[in-house]
């Protein structure tokens, strides 16, 4: 063991706010995500900085807001190609620090497994941002089992397999990428080193395409179609949860790491979530009671399940009500494993170790998104101001349609967390500040984009 704490960060992909047993799920079976939140905090209102992948991604690792890290938008049509590409486009820019970037020089080894989803040139790639070793896929998502990617659909526009070590293109065809992934995580625990480690674990469940193994699936044989696979696909992610906290206490560092664990935004309602054409059988995740879904700034969007446990440092048994988001991971491990960010470093982000190991008050007064150009919103405190938040399980970036009127609504996320209530007219004066800060800040995130 190490001085200096371990930091494994799991990210799911596509998770569903009610898709767990520890956030109330009476059909899903999660036992090693709920001993996880037993063992330290779980999180009610702990948010996405954005509802899609690729700006969650980047602020979880540069603890920025996405336009400042320079992905605000999702990097959905980037395919990788066999042999790299030196052509330069759009990711994550080399100038941007990550948190692995920022503890390779305090002795961190630095691993990513699963998917990356934040460019494809080298420049992008995370062996250029600070991991030391990649296994996984570049690109927004692939097959389970053949690791392809369909670009533009599944009647087979421009597939590309898409699986790599480091730089070098490699072939598990067959393996479900799940258990793969989890595979090499433990790997990387087991073989151990003097150095503390940062393992990233971007699992790709339960994204799309709707895959997963009979013995997962038979697990739930009296789940209707549209929730038994998402159910298997939940299972087997959970499973694999369950192999790294394994692997971390056979090795005697599970004491001596943080383990963060939420999902890059909420369930899709993306049409790849039906496998059959009919779409009254839904084949995606559920976000409970409440409003909106991937690709919208309604709660289901951007609050996310999200469990932070540090065996003698964050007290086990506690759920917090308080405020957080994604781009705090980072500024609360420097605090936690006594790192100082560089100077240079602007970071929106703030460091919560206070709030989770004394119970003090979110660093938080404000959180603000921004989303396809129309769609805004911003917390402070119980109250929530949305403009134009979607309803019609569109997740792309689709043009608003100009010729409708602006819609605002503002919820006391207190008594309505589903956002059902409208409260723009009985309280204006709240209404307009909130609409004020959040335009003021939205000018400053459309001339960074």
């Amino acid at each position: 063991m190490t001085d200096k704490p371990n930091l494994v960060v799991i990210y799911t992909d596509d998770l569903g706010y009610g898709d767990l047993g520890c956030f109330g799920s009476d059909s899903i079976s999660t036992p090693h995500l709920d001993a996880l939140a037993d063992s330290g905090m779980r999180f009610t209102d702990w948010y996405s900085n954005s509802p899609v992948c690729s700006p969650s991604r980047a602020s979880l690792l540069t603890g920025r807001y996405p336009h400042k890290a320079g992905v605000s938008r999702v990097l959905a049509g980037q395919r990788a190609k066999p042999g790299g590409s030196k052509q330069s486009t759009p990711g994550l820019p080399p100038t941007e620090t990550t948190i692995a970037s920022l503890l390779r020089p305090h002795g961190y080894r630095t691993a990513i497994f699963g998917k990356w989803h934040l460019g494809v040139a080298d420049e992008c790639r995370p062996n250029a941002h600070g991991f030391d070793e990649f296994f996984g896929f570049l690109a927004g998502c692939v097959d389970y089992y053949s690791h392809i990617y369909y670009h533009g659909g599944w009647r087979g526009i421009n597939p590309v397999h898409d699986l790599w070590h480091n730089e070098r293109e490699v072939w598990y065809n067959g393996r479900y990428f799940t258990e793969l992934v989890t595979e090499k995580a433990v790997d990387f625990i087991e073989r151990g080193s003097d150095q503390p480690f940062f393992l990233y674990l971007p699992y790709s469940a339960p994204h799309y395409p709707m895959h997963a193994p009979k013995s997962y699936v038979d697990r739930y044989p009296d789940l209707p179609p549209d929730r038994r696979i998402m159910a298997a696909m939940i299972s087997a992610l959970d499973d694999g949860v369950g192999a790294i906290i394994k692997a971390l206490k056979a090795a005697g560092e599970y004491d001596n790491t943080m383990i963060f664990f939420s999902s890059d935004n909420g369930p899709s309602r993306e049409t790849r979530n039906w496998l059959d054409g009919n779409e009254d059988l839904y084949y995606g995740g559920t976000a409970g009671i409440f409003r909106g879904h991937k690709g919208s700034v309604y709660e289901a969007g951007i609050r996310e399940p999200t469990i932070m446990s540090f065996p003698g440092r964050i007290p086990e048994g506690q759920v917090c009500h308080e405020v957080g988001a994604m781009f705090d991971v980072l500024p609360t491990f420097l605090e936690l494993a006594g790192i100082d960010p560089p100077d240079e470093l602007e970071l929106d982000g703030r460091s919560v170790a206070k709030t989770v190991t004394e119970g003090a008050a979110s660093p938080h007064q404000q959180l603000f998104w921004e989303y396809a150009a129309s769609q805004l919103a911003v917390r402070q405190g119980k109250w929530k101001l949305a403009v134009n938040g979607r309803d019609d399980g569109k997740a792309g970036l689709a043009p608003r349609d100009p010729d409708l009127p602006e819609h605002v609504n503002l919820a006391d996320l207190e008594s309505d967390p589903g956002e059902r209530d409208n409260l723009v007219e009985q309280h204006p004066k709240l209404a307009s500040q909130l609409l004020a800060d959040l335009r003021s800040w939205a000018t400053e995130a459309e001339v960074n984009t």
